[in-house]
C-alpha cells in the first residue's frame, strides 16, 4: 500500500512568489525539487504501480472507452483516492504536494486514470475536507477513501466558462430539497455514487443563491449521455439530469448560498492538479519518444543526434522544466495557505500548452510509427487537447492572470 503517512506534513518554508521572508542564509532555502522522504516514497511507489499494473491496461481501456474495474480498485487499495484526508477517516493524511506528485506520475503512463485520481482528490475530497460537517466527513470520507467514486457537478449546457449562469434549481419542501435541472461534461460520473451538485436555491439572488448538495446515485440521478471523446477516453464524461430529485435537508455541503465561493476556491486547487496531469503527460511523451530516437539510425547516425532534432527536444525539455516548476511552486504555495489564484492559472495555462507541443513534436520525432497506435504517443497527443479546456479554458486562465497583473501596475 502507498499509505506511507501517519501524520500531516508540516508546510514547507518556501519563499513567497513576490516577497520572500527573511532567512538566515541562502543555503536554508529549499529548491522546488526538495521533497520530503514521504513524498519521495510515494512518488516512486506510484511510478512503479503505473508502469507495472496500469501500463498493460492503457490501450485496452482507451479502445473500450471504459475504466478497468481492477485499476479503479487498485487506486483505492493503494490509498490514492483520499491522499489528504485524515487517517481517522481512512485517508492517507499526506500533503497536497503528495497528491500533485501522484497525479503527475499516473499521467506519465495514462492521463485518463490520472484525472480520475485528480478529481477525487483535489475537487471532491477537498470540498468534503474543507466544508463538510463532522457528521458528513464521518459518513462520506471513509467511503471516498476506500470504494466510492465522487464527482463535481458544476458545468451545464449554458454555463461552461460562465459557470455561475447555471440553471439547475433546488427548492426546499418541508424536510427535503427537490432538485431539477441538468449537468454536462461531468468527469467520473459514470462510475460515481456520490455527486456534488451545484444548484441555485434563490435565482433572485444571482450567484449568491448557488448551493452545493450531496446527492447519491440511488436518489435518482440519471446518466443522460456518456460522451464519446477524442482523448482521456477511459475517464468517463457524462451528461446528467435531475427530475424532481429529492434529498434530505441535511445534505447541503457547507452553507446555503455559499456554493459559488466553494466552487471558485476548489477550482483554483483543481487547476494545479490539471497542471500536474499535463506535465506528467508531456514527460510520458518524452519518455516514449527519446529512447526511440537513439535506437533508430538514418544516414548512418541516430536521429536524435542530428542538430535539427537536438534543438527541438532541448526546447521541449526546457519548457517542460519551466512548467513543472510553475506547478510545484503553486502546489507549495497552496500547501502554505497562500493565495494561489494567479499561480494556479499560470501553471495550468503553461503546462497545457507544453503538453500539446511535447506530444505533437514527439509524434514527428519518431516518424511514421508515432502516427500509429503501435506506440502510445498518439494517445498522449489526443489526451493533451483537453488541458486547454477543462477546469477553466486557456482564455479564462489568461483573463485571470491579466487581472492580477493589472492590479499590480494600475494605480
Amino acid at each position: 500500500m502507498f499509505r506511507v503517512a501517519s501524520k500531516r506534513l508540516a508546510p514547507r518554508l518556501l519563499p513567497s512568489a513576490t516577497r520572500a521572508p527573511a532567512v538566515r542564509s541562502v543555503s536554508s532555502i529549499p529548491s522546488l525539487y526538495t521533497l520530503s522522504e514521504e513524498e519521495l516514497l510515494l512518488r516512486d511507489a506510484v511510478n512503479k504501480f503505473a508502469n507495472e499494473q496500469l501500463k498493460p491496461k492503457v490501450r485496452e481501456m482507451d479502445e473500450a472507452e471504459l475504466l478497468d474495474k481492477g485499476i479503479l480498485k487498485a487506486l483505492f487499495d493503494q490509498g490514492l483516492m483520499q491522499i489528504e484526508a485524515e487517517s481517522k477517516y481512512g485517508g492517507s493524511e499526506s500533503s497536497f504536494m503528495s497528491a500533485i506528485l501522484t497525479i503527475e506520475e499516473l499521467a506519465r503512463v495514462d492521463p485518463s486514470v490520472s484525472v480520475v485520481c485528480d478529481v477525487q482528490n483535489t475537487l471532491v475530497g477537498t470540498l468534503f475536507n474543507k466544508y463538510a460537517s463532522e457528521a458528513q466527513k464521518e459518513e462520506y470520507l471513509p467511503k471516498l477513501a476506500t470504494d466510492t467514486v465522487g464527482c463535481f457537478c458544476l458545468s451545464e449546457a449554458g454555463s461552461g466558462s460562465d459557470a455561475f449562469a447555471l440553471q439547475t434549481r433546488a427548492e426546499k419542501k418541508g424536510d427535503k430539497w427537490v432538485i431539477n435541472g441538468s449537468k454536462m461534461w461531468i468527469t467520473n460520473s459514470y462510475e460515481a455514487d456520490v455527486f456534488l451538485v451545484f444548484a441555485n436555491v434563490d435565482p433572485s439572488k444571482g450567484y449568491k443563491g448557488i448551493t452545493c448538495f450531496i446527492v447519491h446515485r440511488s436518489d435518482g440521478v440519471k446518466i443522460a449521455k456518456k460522451e464519446i471523446k477524442l482523448g482521456i477516453r477511459a475517464s468517463s464524461t457524462c451528461a446528467l439530469s435531475f427530475d424532481d430529485l429529492e434529498i434530505p435537508a441535511d445534505r447541503v455541503l457547507g452553507e446555503v448560498g455559499r456554493g459559488y465561493k466553494y466552487a471558485i476556491e476548489i477550482l483554483n486547487e483543481g487547476r494545479i492538479g490539471i497542471a500536474a496531469q499535463m506535465i506528467g503527460l508531456a514527460q510520458g511523451a518524452m519518455d516514449e519518444a527519446l529512447p526511440y530516437m537513439f535506437q533508430r539510425k538514418q544516414f548512418g547516425s541516430y536521429i536524435g543526434d542530428f542538430q535539427g532534432m537536438q534543438f527541438q527536444y532541448a526546447q521541449i525539455a526546457t519548457e517542460l522544466e519551466a512548467a513543472r516548476l510553475l506547478t510545484y511552486n503553486a502546489a507549495r504555495l497552496k500547501q502554505e495557505g497562500k493565495d494561489v489564484v494567479k499561480e494556479a492559472a499560470m501553471a495550468k495555462l503553461y503546462s497545457s500548452q507544453v503538453a500539446e507541443r511535447a506530444s505533437s513534436k514527439a509524434i514527428e520525432w519518431v516518424g511514421g510509427v508515432g502516427f500509429t497506435r503501435e506506440y502510445p504517443i498518439e494517445k498522449f497527443y489526443r489526451d493533451s487537447r483537453i488541458g486547454a479546456i477543462y477546469e477553466g479554458t486557456s482564455n479564462i486562465q489568461l483573463a485571470t492572470i491579466a487581472k492580477y497583473v493589472k492590479a499590480q501596475y494600475a494605480k
